[in-house]
């Protein structure tokens, strides 16, 4: 699975390998904060059975890493658990809730803020996401702002003076990888998947979600290479063109970090 996460962020960022350093913090890879040193992002994902509100060996460390991010005003975004693992770093509250698991493709609206938002702004008021969570954000970090909800609140957040972001769903997954996690994970998910009959349900209703497939992309566009304003980011290189990241101003010496 780290290596079919990494495939996602590859894929959905549109990144050459080289340009993805991968820490894998359970595996036992120290997330110390000279491995930022010569980063132009930090992107945080998923964790498989790991819960953001467990305290583990690695927890401070990976805390202290994202303040650090944060200090730096280094552009991150943590996605479904890397959202909880910032909330948490920053001050915020999460709780294990898996009567209230989101597993699939749901529905996420913008808050007013998210529509004013640099990266959310291009957006509908309303778009599906992939979603795989048991655990949830229930109060956001001080100094940030909610940027999407759903019955659940705070699928999207950022830090307000930094480009900090967490979503809840899952920026790296597109419908072929949600159903590959899926049924990997369906064991972790039985509350959620108890038969067949609900595992096809979930399967059948995953769809493109065209906004958030390119929303690593235009993260990256956005905060690493610093289009000319005049250009929209999803304009700059559409998924169909299937170019690499390298098409960007500069990109030859962009590196994004990744840890998960």
């Amino acid at each position: 699975m780290e290596t079919q996460e990494r495939s996602c962020f590859l894929e959905r960022g549109r990144l050459r390998p080289e340009q993805l350093h991968t820490v894998n913090v359970a595996r036992g890879d120290t997330p110390t904060p000279d491995r930022l040193d010569d980063a132009d992002a930090l992107l945080i994902g998923g964790a498989g059975k790991y819960s953001a509100t467990e305290t583990y060996p690695w927890t401070e460390p990976l805390h202290r890493l994202i303040r650090h991010a944060v200090d730096r005003r280094l552009p991150t975004l943590g996605s479904c658990w890397g959202h909880q693992v910032i909330a948490r770093a920053l001050g915020g509250d999460v709780v294990h809730d898996p009567d209230r698991s989101e597993l699939g493709c749901g529905w996420v609206e913008l808050s007013d803020a998210g529509t004013q938002d640099p990266l959310f702004c291009r957006f509908p008021n309303r778009f599906r996401a992939n979603m795989g969570h048991h655990d949830r954000v229930v109060a956001l970090p001080p100094g940030t702002t909610e940027l999407a909800q759903n019955d659940q609140p705070h699928q999207a957040f950022r830090l307000d003076d930094a480009p900090v972001y967490g979503t809840q769903f899952h920026s790296e997954l597109d419908a072929t990888r949600e159903r590959e996690r899926i049924l990997v994970y369906r064991e972790y998910y039985r509350s959620a998947l108890p038969d067949e009959e609900t595992v096809r349900r979930v399967l059948d209703n995953l769809a493109d979600t065209t906004e958030v497939d390119n929303l690593l992309y235009d993260f990256l566009m956005t905060f690493v290479a610093r289009p000319h304003p005049s250009l929209e980011p999803s304009a700059l290189l559409s998924p169909s063109d299937g170019a690499p990241f390298s098409s960007a101003p500069d990109a030859d010496r962009r590196r994004a970090h990744s840890s998960a």
